[in-house]
């Protein structure tokens, strides 16, 4: 069925596993606030569909297709990945805590790490490589623009998010969703971007934001949006062999 779908239309296969990702992922969310263990079942599906993926992957030869392999390009030319490795610092610049107990927290830990496995596969792997063949501008837009509107959805999903931080959110999001596509398209490797992604989202169960005040949220999402924007712009303004090479499919 998967196979079917994906040869008759590449885009509309991501798009089916983006409603399926955003629908499963939020009741898993409903579900682990039911029984009182945050992320218990939000773990479960997201090894789930991440074991789908990649079955589906490996068995129709499209590992490499979408990323899962080596970076074609320099660490000098993606300037060591300094600006990603601050991003990831971020959730640590107001301090550390144990939001969680022991359990929980390790339950957040690696359901994160899935998340930013299946969002980057899914965002940056099916729909951009999707639309790229077509329009590389337009794939690179949409591939940013669609990862930051989908954070949206903790304002519909029960899980308590303030209106104004999580447009604020979704302001960072949309432009590290711009970073995370350039250096997927700079590179054809999507490996720093899964890891970064996880580890940026896993971080966040020890950030301490029990007594930030909206000024600091503000200039947080602010230094976020300049931090990876810019570097996105940076790997779309320099030239490297690696985005001249269409991948075979």
């Amino acid at each position: 069925m998967l196979k079917k779908l994906y040869d008759k239309s590449r885009i509309w296969f991501a798009v089916v596993w983006i409603a399926a990702y955003c629908i499963l992922m939020s009741v898993g969310d409903a579900l682990s606030e039911m029984v009182g263990v945050e992320k218990s079942f939000t773990l479960v599906t997201g090894l789930a569909l991440s074991a789908v993926l990649i079955l589906f992957m490996r068995k129709n030869g499209l590992s490499v297709v979408y990323g899962l392999c080596r970076s074609k390009s320099s660490a000098g030319t993606m300037l060591y990945y300094i600006p990603v490795f601050i991003m990831l610092t971020a959730n640590l610049w107001n301090g550390l805590t144990l939001n969680y107990g022991a359990l929980e927290t390790v339950l957040y830990v690696f359901s994160m790490l899935c998340v930013g496995f299946l969002e980057e596969i899914i965002f940056r792997g099916l729909l951009f490589e999707a639309m790229r063949k077509d329009n590389v501008r337009s794939a690179i837009i949409v591939s940013s623009v669609t990862f930051g509107m989908g954070h949206i959805i903790n304002l519909m999903n029960g899980s308590g998010a303030e209106f104004l931080p999580n447009l604020l959110q979704v302001m960072y999001a949309t432009a590290a969703g711009f970073m995370f596509v350039m250096i997927y398209y700079r590179t054809q490797s999507l490996l720093v971007c899964i890891a970064a992604h996880g580890v940026f989202n896993a971080l966040s169960v020890f950030a301490n934001e029990a007594d930030l005040s909206l000024e600091i949220r503000i200039l947080t999402a602010v230094i976020l949006t300049v931090i990876t924007g810019g570097y996105a712009i940076y790997l779309a303004l320099i030239n490297g062999p690696a985005c001249d090479n269409e991948k075979q499919s």
